[in-house]
C-alpha cells in the first residue's frame, strides 16, 4: 500500500501565488516541455471537445497527455468555456487538472487550473514572440492586442517577463468598454503612449506585435494588406486570420498536426491550398535552430495549445505548493485497496 500516492488539492489562489511574480520560471517549464514534445518524450492525443446542441457557443475541453523527462507525469486538464458568463459577471472560463503517478496510474492532485491555462498560453506566446523576434533580428516596439480579455493581460505580463518592452501599445475589442479596461491596465504598466483603436486594420498597420486574443469562430481580418510592414503575430485565438493572409505569411505552429484541424485558420489555409507547403515549421524547430523566421515577411505563430504545457506548469506548481508545506492533503480519499476486504 506504500505505492498509493496521497491526495492533494491545490486552489486557485495557491496556483496564483506559486506563478505570480514567478513568469520566467513558468516560461522555462514551458519551453522544456516544447523542447520534450520536439525530441518525441511526450504523448499528446487530440483535444476531445464535449458540445451541448442547446447552447452552440459553449464547450468543455478535454486535453489528456503525458510529459517525460524532469516532469515525468500524466494528467488531464478538463477546461470550459462558457462565453455567457461574461455578461453574469464571472469568468468565460474555468478548469480543473488531475495529474497521475506515471508508475501506478493513480491521480494524486487535483489543480485549480483556468489560472495554470492561461499561464502557459501566455508562457507560450511570450516565448515564441522573444525567440522569434531574436531570429528575425528585429525587437518589436509597438505591441497592439486585439481582444481585451483576461488572456492579454496574461500575455503581456509574460511579455514584459521576457525582456520585451514597448515604446507604444495599443487595443481594440468589439466592446469598447472593455478596450477602455485594458488601455487603463496597460498605461499603469506601460510608460509610452496607449491607444485605443476604432478598428483591427488601425490597430494593426500601427503595430510590429501584433496580439490575437479573441473567440472569434472564423476569419473576420481578411485583407493581407494589412500585414505589408511584415508584424509578428501571436495568432492566439487561432480563428482569426483569413486562409489568404495565413499562405501570405511565414507560419510556425506549436504542433502541425493538432494545430491543421477544427477549422483553425490554418486549417481553412491547407483547405485552400491543398497541402501543408506553407507551414514552415514549429517552435521547436526555432527553438533548436532548424528553421530561421524571415524580417521581409509577415511571421504568424499559430499554437493550437498543448496539454504537455498545461502539465509541466502544472507539476511545476504542484512542486512549488507542496514543497512550502502548506498543500491540502485529503486523508484516506484512495480507500478499498484491499482485492477482498
Amino acid at each position: 500500500m506504500d505505492r498509493v500516492p496521497s491526495f492533494t488539492v491545490v486552489s486557485g489562489k495557491e496556483v496564483h501565488q506559486a506563478v505570480s511574480g514567478h513568469e520566467v520560471r513558468v516560461c522555462q517549464a514551458v519551453e522544456a516541455a516544447y523542447r520534450l514534445h520536439g525530441e518525441g518524450s511526450t504523448v499528446n492525443p487530440d483535444s476531445y471537445f464535449l458540445r451541448f446542441p442547446d447552447r452552440p457557443s459553449s464547450r468543455i475541453i478535454a486535453l489528456p497527455a503525458s510529459v517525460q523527462g524532469d516532469v515525468n507525469v500524466h494528467g488531464i486538464k478538463w477546461i470550459s468555456s462558457f462565453p455567457e458568463n461574461v455578461e453574469a459577471g464571472i469568468p468565460r472560463a474555468s478548469a480543473v487538472l488531475v495529474l497521475n503517478d506515471p508508475e501506478t496510474g493513480y491521480p494524486f492532485a487535483c489543480l485549480e487550473s483556468s489560472i495554470i491555462s492561461a499561464a502557459r498560453t501566455a508562457a507560450s506566446a511570450a516565448l515564441a514572440a522573444a525567440r522569434l523576434s531574436e531570429a528575425r533580428g528585429v525587437r518589436p516596439r509597438r505591441v497592439g492586442f486585439i481582444g481585451a480579455g483576461l488572456i492579454a493581460r496574461y500575455i503581456h505580463t509574460y511579455l514584459r517577463a521576457v525582456g520585451l518592452d514597448f515604446e507604444a501599445a495599443g487595443v481594440h475589442d468589439l466592446s469598447a468598454e472593455y478596450a477602455a479596461d485594458f488601455a487603463g491596465y496597460l498605461a499603469r504598466h506601460e510608460d509610452g503612449e496607449i491607444t485605443v483603436h476604432d478598428t483591427a486594420e488601425e490597430l494593426i498597420r500601427s503595430c510590429d506585435l501584433v496580439v490575437f486574443a479573441t473567440v472569434a469562430g472564423e476569419p473576420h481580418v481578411t485583407d493581407p494588406a494589412w500585414f505589408a510592414h511584415n508584424p509578428l503575430v501571436l495568432h492566439i485565438s487561432l480563428r482569426d486570420l483569413s486562409p489568404e493572409i495565413i499562405l501570405g505569411s511565414y507560419n510556425v505552429v506549436d504542433d502541425v498536426e493538432h494545430c491543421l484541424k477544427a477549422n483553425t485558420s490554418p486549417h481553412l489555409a491547407e483547405q485552400l491550398a491543398g497541402n501543408r507547403d506553407f507551414v514552415d515549421g514549429t517552435l521547436y524547430d526555432v527553438l533548436v535552430g532548424k528553421t530561421t523566421p524571415p524580417a521581409d515577411r509577415p511571421v504568424v505563430f499559430s499554437p493550437f495549445g498543448l496539454g504537455v504545457l498545461d502539465l509541466a506548469v502544472a507539476k511545476y506548481v504542484y512542486d512549488e505548493v507542496t514543497a512550502s508545506g502548506e498543500a491540502l492533503v485529503v486523508p484516506d480519499f484512495f480507500h478499498e485497496l484491499k482485492r477482498h476486504g
